[in-house]
């Protein structure tokens, strides 16, 4: 694939991801199993009588997009790819509660018309005014990765050059609830601090909205360079070791190059036994980096993940309520993600920092 380049990451999540003073310091923990992302002031970019009708999901898509653009100093993308597992997924509760409530009569359209998966999209390029390509991915725990190799495509066949990439998702109370009653979502947290050093069966709920602006052209501000990226519907932990190990050869990277791994491990005992497999083995001699205590597990909790890589990358730092062993890198140039939910929809994807060969200072007219 042609090279391709983040120049800017934006993450609303249920830390103060936002803040670019500070690297997730402080960190927040939470004592609930189901966590609200922290959404900012949306009047800059929504107005307040479209802001009533819209849901969490859509002014969090909304927010974190116009800042991607706005760090990445462009007014129009040339495409626009959102991922999301759920989508608006409290306006489809709203939907069904009232069919439900009204026998199938006298139903208005609001929240059906709402609840669809690419009103975050939609709305993003309503806002700017962009009529360029716009698509939403709905591929659960790859929703994300999917928009990554979609842009990637698009780089390669030169049909853009600077693309928005995201990934949102958003709590539903009944869902939620639905998730309780099988087992997927814990029923209490003392501490999320502690749910990786102490699992149990079912995961922290989470939300929040991640976005990018990728370019096929290097500049002297790009975040990292976007080195590859894989989806796998099933793998069993027995043969992870060498996807991962082809993974890398494929993209001329051996594990001995790679300066941390960012694993989406969530603190569910039922499948975290899928990343402690590779930090015993494959990835035991490298510094380890967690993520979804923070932020925690939904569809696209890996464009946080991917948010949390960059900033590594540019801080040279991992904050220690992150590490997950004792092993720090003297350097953070080349990170690679691994992420699944519930042992299926595997994701990879690497990231390496933007070396000075790949950019090239313009010459004065």
């Amino acid at each position: 694939m042609k090279p391709c380049y983040i120049h800017s990451a934006v993450s609303i999540s249920a830390q103060a991801s936002l803040d670019s003073t500070a690297f997730l310091n402080p960190v927040i923990s939470y004592d609930q199993p189901v966590l609200k992302a922290i959404v900012p002031s949306v009047k800059e970019f929504i107005s307040p009588g479209a802001a009533r009708r819209m849901a969490t999901g859509v002014k969090m898509g909304v927010v974190a997009a116009n800042l991607a653009l706005r760090q990445a100093n462009i007014d129009q993308p040339d495409a626009i790819i959102t991922g999301t597992g759920m989508g608006c997924v409290r306006d489809s509760e709203k939907f069904v509660s009232a069919i439900i409530d009204n026998e199938e009569e006298f139903l208005t359209p609001t929240s059906f018309i709402q609840s669809t998966h690419n009103t975050v999209g939609a709305q993003i390029a309503l806002g700017l005014g962009c009529k360029a390509y716009n698509f939403t991915y709905v591929h659960s725990a790859i929703s994300f990765e999917s928009c990554l190799l979609d842009a990637q495509m698009m780089f390669e066949e030169q049909e853009a050059n600077q693309i928005l990439v995201g990934g949102v998702d958003e709590h539903g109370a009944h869902t939620n609830h639905l998730h309780q009653l099988i087992g997927h979502l814990k029923n209490t947290v003392p501490s999320t601090a502690d749910i990786l050093t102490h699992p149990s069966p079912g995961a922290v709920f989470g939300e929040g909205a991640s976005f990018f602006v990728l370019s096929d052209q290097a500049s002297e501000n790009a975040l990292a360079q976007l080195v590859g990226v894989a989806t796998y519907s099933q793998r069993t932990t027995e043969e992870l070791p060498n996807t991962i190990t082809r993974f890398l050869h494929a993209h001329d990277t051996d594990l001995t190059d790679v300066d941390a791994v960012v694993l989406g491990n969530n603190g569910d005992s039922n499948f975290d036994s899928i990343y402690a497999a590779l930090q015993e083995g494959l990835f035991k001699d490298l510094p380890q980096v967690g993520y979804k205590h923070l932020s925690g597990e939904f569809m696209t909790a890996s464009s946080f993940g991917c948010w949390m890589a960059t900033q590594l990358m540019s801080t040279q730092k991992i904050p220690a309520p992150c590490q997950l062993n004792n092993i720090t890198p003297k350097k953070i140039n080349t990170v690679l993600l691994y992420n699944q939910y519930r042992g299926e929809n595997h994701s990879l994807v690497l990231l390496r920092g933007v070396e000075s060969t790949h950019y090239q200072v313009p010459k004065n007219k």
